[in-house]
């Protein structure tokens, strides 16, 4: 059995609007981890307005909310998803998380520094924006990944976002992954033209420039459609679909970035 690491590395996938994906892609990934034999476990950031057990089709008994008032134990709260990781679920419409406070701020990292020895990569499914708890549960990762589409919306708040975390949180490195491309190389233009933007409005601005890092993209696809609609998680319900395939490209990317680091 391989030896397991000292401590997961956390990403934060996050975007800068909602409705692009952000949350099935999360999903996805992880299951595309755990096929390489990666311990997973993706936490539901998205404290207040959480959807995550919707595309896992999971009724859970006890969430975060639970674990933060100490009503169970963190280990009680932490399920198995289909596709073989784990994860850690929020509660929905929950207006004690719309702010941040110093006791959400501490429970929050404390959850972290419990579960982080026991993955090799721990996935944090923030809400989209820069609200202060969406960019202080992105400060407690080690990385970001940003999700953007090819809609002049989503590239616009896509580079907010980016401006913000280098700004507010030193970040010079940035993943970027472009969901629901149409042609081959679209991604490829996105970042090129995200990092054009930051090149010009932000990089004069700090003492080391910000590099956006494309991890991938992943096609328009019928598939995912379905997949949503029947809460199913594509990697499971149809592996060989193009979107699949696209996820499975960048998991390996991943893993084989954890393994170097």
């Amino acid at each position: 059995m391989r030896a397991a690491p000292a401590r997961a590395r956390i990403l934060a996938i996050s975007s800068g609007k909602g409705g692009v994906g952000k949350t099935f892609l999360a999903a996805n990934l992880a299951a595309a981890l755990a096929r390489q034999g990666r311990r997973v476990l993706v936490l539901d950031a998205d404290l207040g307005l959480a959807n995550l057990d919707v595309v896992l089709n999971l009724y859970p008994k006890l969430t975060l909310h639970d674990v933060f008032t100490e009503r169970c134990p963190l280990e009680s709260a932490v399920l198995p998803a289909p596709g073989g990781f784990d994860v850690l679920l929020a509660g929905s419409g929950l207006i004690e998380y719309s702010r941040l406070t110093a006791d959400l701020r501490d429970k929050l990292q404390s959850t972290l520094e419990r579960v982080v020895p026991r993955y090799d990569h721990v996935l944090l499914d923030t809400g989209a924006g820069i609200s202060d708890v969406v960019l202080y549960t992105v400060s407690l990762a080690d990385e970001v990944l940003i999700v953007a589409t090819p809609e002049p919306t989503s590239m616009t708040d896509a580079y907010a976002t980016i401006k913000v975390l280098a700004n507010t949180q030193g970040r010079r490195s940035v993943h970027l992954l472009v969901n629901q491309v149409r042609r081959p190389g679209e991604g490829r233009s996105v970042r090129q033209q995200l990092q054009q933007v930051v090149d010009r409005y932000v990089n004069p601005t700090l003492e080391a420039p910000v590099r956006l890092d494309l991890l991938g993209d992943v096609p328009a696809d019928a598939a995912v459609r379905e997949c949503v609609q029947r809460r199913q998680l594509l990697l499971e319900a149809m592996p060989g679909s193009a979107a699949a395939q696209a996820l499975v490209a960048i998991a390996t990317r991943m893993g084989q970035a954890q393994a170097l680091a």
